[in-house]
């Protein structure tokens, strides 16, 4: 190095201000909740598996039906039609068809209509229902786990309707007011809402007395601001994991109960009385039992891999 070079001190230091308001500044990446629980929940290549199944029922479902026209009894007055193989009923029909392409029923109904139709009506009613019930359900639970004097009134409630198995109060409702589709909205959710609701007030309970909800209330927080503000964004994982149950549980509802005679009437499309009319002749004519059975079955998993995907993309301890 030449000694003739000289350093000048401003060079090598430099002063630095004191800044009151840039000191309290944290340097740290922002934080969105709900970009962390998509960006968990689209890591699981399950999750898009899943999702680009759902998409495809949902869009064969909804859309297709318009197009598609389902008659279950377009040829009960053709016996020739009658359980017809693919083979047989193509044949019959004359060439390939979409129509035909699972064969057809006891009355001679299209299998592969009648699957589209009757997974819309069993996709249908299990958002409407889940809607409803976690509405009402989460609604009622955190006043009920909030107010000691509704919570006295509410157990009473609880413990008299609790003890009424859901079947029989299911059954007895359809019998009551009929087996049409709102009719059986209505007897799925006049009580299904209680349970949920139950469970809520549980966990609404744990976290009530917490540090910060105290704090609201002396501060002279409303009741209704402290329990959306401070109590039910805690339980959001809560929310959702309970909703991945819901869901495939009112399609499983509506199948059992179809298929046992009591839930939706023969003039609503439905997978589960698609099930019903073939049981008898399973092992003779499987098109038309095993269709159905693998789609409702297809349904309900695919629901519930979903939610439980989103349940544990939800929770912050993944988000690390």
């Amino acid at each position: 190095m030449s000694e003739n070079k000289k350093y000048n001190p401003d060079e090598l230091f430099h002063f630095i201000d004191s800044d009151a308001i840039a000191s309290e500044k944290i340097i740290a990446p922002r934080y969105s909740y709900w970009k962390s629980v998509f960006r968990v929940f689209f890591r699981k290549k399950s999750s898009i598996i899943m999702l680009v199944l759902l998409v495809i029922i949902l869009l064969v479902s909804f859309i297709m039906p318009s197009y598609w026209h389902y008659d279950a009894f377009e040829n009960v007055t053709n016996a020739a039609t009658y359980n017809l193989s693919p083979a047989k009923a193509m044949r019959y029909y004359g060439g390939f068809s979409l129509k035909w392409m699972l064969g057809t029923g006891t009355l001679g109904n299209s299998i592969f209509y009648g699957i589209i139709a009757g997974a819309r009506t069993s996709l249908l009613l299990a958002i409407i229902c889940a809607a409803i019930n976690m509405t009402v359900g989460i609604l009622i639970g955190a006043i009920w786990g909030y107010s000691k004097k509704v919570d006295a009134v509410m157990l009473v409630l609880y413990n008299i309707i609790a003890n009424v198995p859901y079947i029989l109060l299911i059954t007895v409702l359809v019998y009551v007011i009929g087996s049409g589709f709102w009719s059986f909205v209505f007897a799925l959710t006049v009580t299904g809402w209680l349970s949920i609701a139950y469970f809520f007030r549980t966990q609404v309970m744990i976290i009530r007395d917490r540090e910060y909800s105290l704090a609201s209330r002396c501060l002279g927080t409303p009741v209704n601001r402290v329990i959306s503000k401070n109590i039910l964004p805690f339980l959001t994982s809560v929310i959702v994991t309970l909703l991945a149950t819901e869901l495939p549980s009112y399609i499983s509802m509506e199948v059992f109960l179809s298929f046992i005679g009591v839930g939706l009437s023969a003039q609503v499309p439905s997978l589960g009385r698609m099930i019903q009319n073939a049981q008898s002749a399973f092992m003779t004519y499987p098109w038309a039992f095993w269709p159905p059975v693998i789609i409702a079955s297809a349904i309900t998993i695919i629901l519930y891999v979903l939610g439980q995907n989103l349940a544990d993309a939800s929770d912050p301890r993944t988000h690390m």
